[in-house]
């Protein structure tokens, strides 16, 4: 089943489940997303399901109820953009015309400071898990309806941006049925000139 998702003027989307996080600024006079990051997130780490990931976003997570939060999450102030969940749910968090806090400190291709041109896309898994067909059949549907409101120019894993600090979406991501659901050119996948991603 096909999915079709549209981007307002606005930066929303209206298909998905929005819940603005304010963890956002403006982007920088000028810069528009060129670059889409593909993470991935679970919390706890490996467990699926729950609200945890929004409240995270939101910053109303419970850092008492669980040792990882405790010791990682406490404090912490991040976003992304959006989050597609096991069964292709997507929840939106921060416009795409504004600046998520998800990519930290970054680098592509010699451009720094990723969160300034790009688009974050979180999806709910681990590493050590292989992603859902529903994610990927959403994944694909935003990937084009964002490359079809922003000049998209690339698409890239945090680990790709943040090597060496960042593993996600990790082994199990697989970025040629990406390529072939979204029917974009190579040009768009330049994380196979410098990722050994299968």
């Amino acid at each position: 089943m096909s999915v079709e998702l549209a981007v307002d003027a606005d930066g929303w989307v209206a298909q998905a489940r929005k819940l603005p996080s304010p963890n956002f600024e403006a982007r920088p006079q000028g810069a528009v997303p060129t670059l889409i990051v593909v993470h991935n997130i679970s919390l706890p780490p490996n467990e699926f399901g729950g609200t945890a990931i929004a409240e995270l976003f939101l910053n109303t997570l419970d850092c008492d109820a669980h040792p990882y939060y405790d010791a990682h999450l406490r404090g912490v102030r991040v976003s992304a953009h959006f989050v597609i969940h096991r069964d292709g749910a997507l929840e939106q968090f921060v416009s795409c015309n504004e600046r998520a806090w998800h990519a930290g400190p970054s680098n592509f291709f010699g451009r720094e400071r990723c969160n300034d041109f790009s688009i974050g896309i979180e999806l709910e898994g681990s590493d050590t898990t292989a992603f859902e067909a529903a994610q990927y059949r959403t994944l694909g549907a935003l990937v084009n309806a964002l490359t079809a409101r922003y000049p998209i120019e690339a698409l890239a894993g945090h680990s790709d941006i943040a090597p060496g600090r960042k593993t996600d979406p990790g082994p199990h991501f697989e970025w040629p049925r990406l390529q072939r659901d979204t029917l974009l050119a190579d040009r768009y996948f330049p994380y196979l000139k410098f990722s050994e991603t299968p």
